[in-house]
C-alpha cells in the first residue's frame, strides 16, 4: 500500500479538530476518522460549519484510502516495519491508536500487527468477545425495555436478597464473583445492567428515555416489580453517575432497605469527579469521546492498582465495540446529571438525623479516584450508623479487585 499522508487542515475548526486529535491526554476515539458522518451530524455555529464540511471531506477521502476489504491500514504499521528493517523516516507517522497502544489490557482491542490482514479487525474482536461475560444473566421485560440482570442463589434463600447496583462507565459484570460468593453463603442476588449500560436495551436519547435521575428510578422501580424483590432487601452500591442514583433512589426509598453497602462511590460534596465526565460535557469534544471502545476498561485501571486481564477486559469492552448506543447513553446521562445538587442530597441525606439504617462503607483504599479521606468525612456525618472496612489492595472497584475481601466484609455485616 502506498503511503498516505495525513490530510492538512489549515481553518480555524480544522486546527481545533485536529489538536483535539493529538494533543488530549485522553484523544478521542478513532471512530473520529472512520465515522466523521457523526461528526457532520453535530450542531455547528453557522461560522464554522462551512469550513468543517471540508473537514469532513478530508477526513472521508483519507478513510477511502485507510480501510481495504474492511481491514485498518495505517502508515504508522508501515512507519514501524520500516523501521525494524534498518529504514528511517523523515517524521513521525500519524498514530491514532496510540491512546490504545500505550495500555497493557488494551493493547489487544485494536492491534497493529506486522500483518493487518491478520488482526485489528473490529470484526474479529466481537467474535472473540461476544459469548463473554453474560454468567449468572438473562433478560427482563420491564415497561418497554429489556434489562440484562445477573442472578444467584434462589428466592428461597434464607439469608435474605441482595441486590447490587454499578456505576458509570461499567456494568453489573463486576459483581459476578462476589455474587457467587454470597449465594453459596445462602443469599439470592441481583445485579442488573442500567438502561444504557452493559448489555441492557439502550435507547436513543429523546425516544422514551431521556437519561435523567428521575427516570433511572422510575425504570428501576419497575424492574424491582418484575423480578419480585421482597422489601426490606439489601442493597449494593458502588462507582459514579448512575452508581450515585443508586444511592439517591435508597433516600427516596428508606422503607424498602433493610442495609446498606457503599463502595467507592462520591459520597460528599468535596469528592472529585473524574476526568472522563468532564471531558463528556464538553460540546463536540464529548460526542468523540464517548466513542471511545476502551474507554470503560481504561477508567477501571485508571481507578486501580491493577491491569486488567485480557478476559475481563474484553467484556467491559464489548457493549462500546458492538454498537454507538452506551457511548451516546453515558454521553447522555453526563450532561443531565448535577453532580453538585446529587452529592449533596447524599451528604445531607445519609448524615445523623436524617438516616437510620445500618450502613458499611467498604472502601479500597488504593482508588485513585476517591481518597480514603471521602469515606472518612462520610463516616463523620453519622458515626452510629455508618461503619467503615478499608480494604487493602482494592481501587476504585473492590469487587473486582479483591472479592473475597468484600464478600468477608458482607458476610459480616448481613
Amino acid at each position: 500500500m502506498a503511503h498516505i499522508s495525513r490530510p492538512r487542515f489549515t481553518s480555524a475548526a480544522e486546527l481545533k479538530l485536529l489538536w483535539y486529535i493529538k494533543h488530549i491526554d485522553s484523544p478521542p476515539s478513532v471512530y473520529l476518522l472512520f465515522l466523521p458522518e457523526m461528526a457532520a451530524s453535530i450542531p455547528l455555529p453557522s461560522s464554522l460549519l462551512h469550513s468543517f464540511s471540508g473537514t469532513i471531506h478530508k477526513l472521508r477521502t483519507y478513510r477511502s484510502h485507510c480501510l481495504i476489504n474492511s481491514r485498518v491500514t495505517f502508515s504508522t504499521v508501515r512507519a514501524s516495519n520500516e523501521k525494524k528493517e534498518g529504514k528511517e523516516t523523515d517524521s513521525p507517522s500519524f498514530n491514532p491508536f496510540g491512546f490504545v497502544t500505550d495500555n497493557p489490557s488494551s493493547r489487544s482491542a485494536i492491534q497493529l500487527p506486522e500483518s493487518p490482514a491478520e488482526d485489528g479487525n473490529v470484526g474479529q474482536m466481537l467474535y472473540r468477545t461476544e459469548d463473554k461475560g453474560k454468567e449468572y444473566g438473562s433478560y427482563k421485560k420491564s415497561g418497554k425495555f429489556r434489562w440484562f440482570v445477573r442472578e444467584t442463589g434462589s428466592p428461597r434463600s434464607r439469608q435474605g436478597t441482595v441486590v447490587f447496583i454499578h456505576g458509570a462507565p461499567t456494568q453489573s459484570y463486576s459483581y459476578r464473583v462476589v455474587m457467587s460468593q454470597l449465594s453459596d453463603s445462602g443469599f439470592h442476588c441481583f445485579a442488573p445492567d442500567w438502561i444504557g449500560f452493559g448489555f441492557s436495551d439502550k435507547p436513543q436519547p429523546g425516544y422514551g428515555f431521556n437519561y435523567t435521575e428521575k427516570e433511572f428510578h422510575e425504570e428501576l422501580d419497575k424492574l424491582l416489580d418484575v423480578l419480585g424483590v421482597e422489601t426490606p432487601f439489601f442493597l449494593v452500591v458502588q462507582g459514579f453517575l448512575v452508581g450515585s442514583y443508586g444511592l439517591t433512589w435508597a433516600l427516596k426509598n428508606p422503607g424498602r432497605i433493610s442495609k446498606l453497602v457503599i463502595m467507592n462511590s462520591p459520597l460528599t460534596v468535596s469528592s472529585p469527579i473524574p476526568g472522563l465526565f468532564q471531558k463528556l460535557r464538553i460540546p463536540l469534544y464529548g460526542e468523540f469521546t464517548c466513542q471511545n471502545a476502551v474507554m470503560a476498561e481504561r477508567f477501571i485501571e485508571a481507578g486501580s492498582p491493577y491491569v486488567l486481564k485480557l478476559e475481563k477486559a474484553d467484556v467491559y469492552r464489548l457493549p462500546y465495540l458492538s454498537s454507538s448506543g452506551p457511548g451516546f447513553a453515558l454521553l447522555e446521562a453526563s450532561r443531565k446529571v448535577n453532580f453538585n445538587k446529587i452529592l449533596s442530597q447524599i451528604s445531607t441525606g445519609f448524615a445523623s438525623g436524617s438516616w437510620d439504617k445500618p450502613i458499611l462503607l467498604v472502601w479500597g483504599i488504593s482508588d485513585k479516584y476517591l481518597s480514603q479521606s471521602i469515606a472518612e468525612e462520610f463516616q463523620r456525618g453519622n458515626p452510629t450508623h455508618v461503619k467503615l472496612k478499608l480494604i487493602e489492595g482494592a481501587g476504585h472497584m473492590p469487587q473486582e479487585d479483591w472479592p473475597e475481601k468484600v464478600v468477608d466484609a458482607m458476610r459480616l455485616f448481613f
